[in-house]
């Protein structure tokens, strides 16, 4: 299998004023951001509010994912804490003959290491044919991967243990793997983790940065001067002062009103900090808009 590497957006989703997925917009809105320069995207992320999202509506847009021209490009993830649901959804993509998953461990409970080895065991003994990228988010889990974890899981599961993304950032410095993709969680270690050695970024703001991220990247590998990563990082830094979810949400209803709509407990930023976010990005100049997903 060739390493997976680029610039990955964690996608949102869109959802309707009852509170359903839209499914069709949802795909619309990943496939805009492919278009923009993303290399593809993670669906059902944290970003895409996968742990508040049914799974029958995960199984419908995976339905309808299969169909496009672009699913290939898509890493899926599960947002379940469940093992048996974990495993039923990724059998049920694997049939639609989806293989790269993003899925992080369990949250809510205590657990280390070995228990950690325990549940992707799990997974790959009933899906052997699956692709994993570690999921590697303290903050929402509440268990950090060690480098010696990621190391044994490689060491054991080979040609399944392919990635990582790293939303914890004690990973992306120090582990040397062949053949073995690393990808911070945020702009601001694209360039670092490019000269590094790692694969790319898969991150919650290139839903709007998508185009300027591919730029830094591709300046990278052609060795040409780096003149967006400033920007890049300027960008990041702004919504990093609000929850992301509700800031993209926020920042994209701008465009399209029907970004106004997360799941509670969620919600979009109050008016004062609304207006805080969008000064700030227009003071810098950003100007991309938003995928329309409508």
């Amino acid at each position: 299998m060739t390493k997976i590497s680029g610039i990955f957006a964690a996608t949102m989703s869109v959802i309707n004023p009852d509170l359903s997925l839209n499914i069709e917009k949802t795909i619309n809105h990943a496939e805009s951001l492919i278009d923009q320069g993303c290399h593809g995207t993670a669906i059902f992320g944290s970003t895409g509010q996968a742990q508040l999202i049914s799974i029958s509506e995960k199984i419908n847009l995976l339905n309808k994912l299969s169909e496009s021209k672009y699913k290939d490009k898509h890493l899926i993830g599960t947002g379940l804490n469940s093992l048996g649901e974990t495993i039923n959804l990724i059998k049920i993509a694997s049939s639609l003959n989806f293989s790269k998953f993003l899925i992080m461990p369990p949250a809510y409970y205590k657990y280390g290491d070995t228990e950690v080895m325990e549940f992707y065991k799990k997974i790959i003994e009933a899906v052997p044919e699956c692709k994993i990228i570690l999921y590697n988010f303290e903050k929402l889990s509440g268990y950090k991967f060690s480098i010696k974890c990621v190391n044994e899981l490689v060491k054991r599961f080979p040609d399944q243990i392919v990635g990582v993304k790293d939303s914890s950032y004690n990973l992306y410095e120090n582990l040397k793997l062949n053949n073995f993709s690393i990808f911070p969680g945020s702009e601001l270690k694209l360039l670092k983790g490019l000269e590094l050695g790692c694969s790319g970024i898969i991150t919650a703001t290139c839903n709007v940065t998508a185009a300027l991220s591919r730029k830094v990247y591709d300046d990278f590998f052609s060795g040409a001067k780096q003149l967006n990563n400033k920007k890049l990082c300027e960008v990041r830094a702004i919504f990093d002062k609000y929850n992301l979810i509700s800031g993209l949400h926020t920042f994209c209803s701008q465009e399209n009103e029907i970004y106004k709509n997360v799941l509670p407990p969620l919600s979009i930023l109050n008016q004062s900090d609304q207006k805080n976010l969008i000064e700030a990005l227009k003071n810098l100049n950003f100007t991309n808009k938003p995928p329309l997903a409508a």
